[in-house]
């Protein structure tokens, strides 16, 4: 009974503290498969698309966007990556986001046109995808354009719609505190 009590005290002091880690901390993860160190947030930023409708009558039901950082370690071989997910609502739907020219982040300095890469071959991707009829992307970031995420006071996710128009996200929270303790945890520093 008394080591029950002590266990629970224990357990409810470690939820405690990793309750304010939130999605600031990021994680390394060795990838048993690929012998690669995978880090990222804790958990993806949240974009929610801009004035979405449904059309008239119908319950709107908001489509949502997710990015997070990543580096890849192989041995000392660093790499930069994103991860992106968009787990559609019943705004205006999203088109392919694998195709070429389909996803553009704008930053304060401007609009950054995303590359695609392939899936990591990794034994479990770095976030977890939230809805699974969503569409999940990988594309190309280098320290640079960590660094100027990381600086950035707005961040906005631009996707090509089915109809060929403009679906813009934009994020539920603040990024730029995350995204400046994720690339200093990176050693991405102006110093």
């Amino acid at each position: 009974m008394r080591l029950r009590l002590v266990q629970s005290v224990l357990a409810a002091g470690l939820l405690a503290g990793c309750a304010g880690e939130s999605s600031i901390k990021s994680a390394e993860v060795l990838d048993e498969h690929t012998g690669v160190t995978v880090s990222a947030l804790q958990a993806p930023l949240e974009f929610v698309e801009n004035g979405g409708n449904a059309g008239p009558g119908a319950a709107r039901r908001p489509s949502f966007a997710y990015l997070g950082p990543l580096e890849w370690d192989r041995s000392g071989d660093i790499t930069y990556g994103l991860w992106i997910h968009v787990a559609p609502g019943s705004d205006r739907p999203v088109g392919d986001i694998h195709a070429t020219g389909a996803v553009t982040m704008t930053l304060d300095d401007g609009p950054l046109a995303l590359s695609g890469l392939e899936s990591p071959a990794a034994g479990s991707g770095p976030y977890r995808p939230v809805a699974s009829w969503g569409q999940t992307g990988y594309y190309a970031s280098d320290a640079g354009m960590l660094k100027r995420m990381s600086h950035s006071d707005k961040i906005r996710l631009e996707f090509r719609g089915t109809d060929g128009a403009t679906v813009e996200f934009t994020p539920t929270r603040e990024t730029r505190a995350t995204l400046a303790k994720f690339a200093h945890a990176r050693g991405i520093t102006d110093d």
